[in-house]
């Protein structure tokens, strides 16, 4: 497996990348972000466009063909792969941590 699918996500990045299942503008993101947490995480213009950017240049989303005035993006396979593979390293952590400090 590549490196690049295996780095630990931010809070914000997963997220951004669990929004873009279906194509969705910037603004789209950050309420769908905002639902999704229960209002817990709020992400900023800056923050999300900062991260659209990174995400762009890896590859892991892209602009998403519409008839709208707005850009839309949406997840590519790439981005797929690593957002399953920090559902994975998530579940370790929470599994490890029920099994420490729980006595499972």
């Amino acid at each position: 497996m590549s490196e690049i699918k295996r780095q630990p996500l931010t809070e914000p990045v997963y997220y951004i990348l669990l929004s873009l299942q279906t194509p969705l503008h910037g603004y789209g993101i950050m309420q769908n972000v905002k639902e999704l947490t229960n209002g817990r995480v709020n992400i900023g213009a800056g923050t999300l466009y900062g991260a659209i950017n990174t995400l762009l240049s890896k590859g892991f989303i892209a602009e998403s063909d519409s008839d709208f005035a707005k850009k839309n993006y949406i997840i590519t396979d790439l981005g797929r792969d690593v957002l399953r593979n920090e559902l994975y390293r998530l579940r370790e952590l929470v599994e490890n941590g029920e099994r420490i400090l729980e006595g499972r």
